[in-house]
């Protein structure tokens, strides 16, 4: 890691979404803080870099992404997960609290910051706490004493909460300490024994199937529960066409529920489990392409607000054997932002403004925390990008300890060029 120095990014094309800025300009970086943006600046003993031809945006910022650590640090930990999310593009991460311990007490809280402070590789990361005691939905979690130690948010994820009232109770707590839920939307008695998305794929393979109702029917229970409390919630990797209207819908009456989803669920299908490929396993299924074409059309209208990567890394064990054994989950720092591009702003859906918008400014909003823009003053949380950059996925290249990943050998186009958090440069590929 760079001591803070001063730093010249000149001729780059600036995008700031939080402020409205798309222009060609040189960012002047000083004392770790955006001190200046503007045409020909000058500034003695700069370090330059020369961005003519790239991007220069506010770090990304993922709301949703699991670095494994306390306990299982064989499929990733703190060091490598933030190492892993710097060349992705991400300033700041949310780690989600199924660990080993579980996050649902302060000590563990404390112990996540503390390792990424003195160990990580600079990025922010912001611990999610548990709603319930060792994600059992039975009792609740010391969600005041989290809170006091760091956490951002309350979730289960990995597991959803089906006691109703115990979700609902949460949520009131929740609001009382200025936290919010995020949801793992699941009917685990609707899954099954389901490994893939329930359809014609999964028919011709003969694997059980999830139905797209086991996804649907809990995020419509937390979309009401937030609705009667007046609270707000936050629906984690929405997958389907069904969820995403319910999402809308909500909206459209008023309900506090914001809502993600990631680049596998708008960049991949249930097709690709073609073969039985067991790096296509993750939970929520990949859906068919009018799931996926709908979860494009929800970023794309502001329905679904961001786009989270929900990183799972595997041990290569845990993926390479019979899909219905295979864990559960993608690598995805490392993916996110080409996968995203090409998807949605070669495709011509999105403009790229809008792009890092939806992985930037609205999930440092959504967090209330510091980012998600290159305002005079802010912290210079910055990356640099090459949008026009074709790339060929390797993952035996990737930073992070899990390799799992369907868009290995894919082509796609985005380059992440450089990674700087408060004014140290902490990743460049160059």
């Amino acid at each position: 890691m760079e001591d803070r120095q001063t730093i010249l990014i000149r001729g780059g094309r600036v995008i700031d979404p939080a402020n409205g800025v798309d222009e060609t300009a040189d960012v002047l970086i000083q004392s770790g803080k955006i001190a200046a943006i503007g045409r020909n600046i000058e500034a003695e003993d700069a370090r330059i870099f020369d961005a003519a031809g790239r991007v220069v945006a506010p770090g990304l910022i993922d709301m949703h992404s699991h670095l494994r650590d306390p306990g299982l640090e064989y499929k990733e930990d703190i060091v490598s997960g933030t190492q892993a999310a710097a060349r992705g593009g991400f300033t700041a991460v949310c780690c989600m609290p199924n660990t080993q311990p579980v996050n649902d007490n302060a000590a563990v809280t404390r112990y996540i910051l503390e390792k990424a402070q003195t160990k990580g590789s600079g990025v922010r990361v912001y611990p999610v706490g548990a709603i319930s005691k060792g994600l059992q939905g039975v009792e609740m979690a010391e969600i005041g004493r989290m809170k006091q130690a760091g956490i951002v948010a309350i979730s289960d994820d990995g597991r959803p909460v089906t006691n109703s009232n115990l979700f609902r109770l949460a949520m009131q707590y929740a609001a009382h300490f200025g936290l919010f839920i995020m949801s793992h939307s699941e009917d685990k008695n609707l899954v099954g024994d389901g490994v893939m998305n329930e359809g014609y794929m999964s028919t011709k393979l003969g694997l059980p199937g999830i139905t797209r109702a086991a996804e649907e029917v809990m995020i419509a229970r937390d979309i009401l529960v937030a609705e009667a409390e007046g609270k707000r919630v936050h629906i984690c990797h929405v997958s389907t066409r069904g969820g995403v209207q319910l999402v809308r819908e909500a909206k459209a009456r008023g309900v506090r529920v914001t809502a993600e989803t990631t680049p596998h669920y708008i960049g991949a299908t249930d097709a690709w489990v073609e073969g039985y490929d067991s790096r296509c396993r993750v939970n929520p299924p990949l859906r068919e392409e009018e799931d996926r074409l709908a979860c494009i059309e929800g970023l794309v209208d502001g329905t679904l607000d961001c786009i989270a990567t929900d990183h799972a890394p595997h041990h290569e064990d845990e993926k390479r054997c019979e899909f219905h054994l295979a864990a559960s989950g993608i690598s995805g720092f490392e993916t996110a932002f080409c996968v995203s591009n090409s998807v949605l702003v070669k495709s011509g859906r999105m403009t790229l403004p809008r792009l890092i918008e939806r992985m930037s400014t609205i999930p440092a909003r959504l967090l209330g925390v510091q980012g998600g823009t290159l305002s005079v003053g802010a912290p210079a949380d910055v990356v640099v990008l090459d949008p026009d950059r074709e790339i060929t996925v390797d993952a035996s290249k990737f930073v992070s300890k899990g390799k799992n990943t369907p868009f290995d050998g894919r082509t796609y186009t985005g380059a992440v060029c450089m990674t700087m958090v408060g004014g140290r440069v902490i990743d460049c590929a160059e």
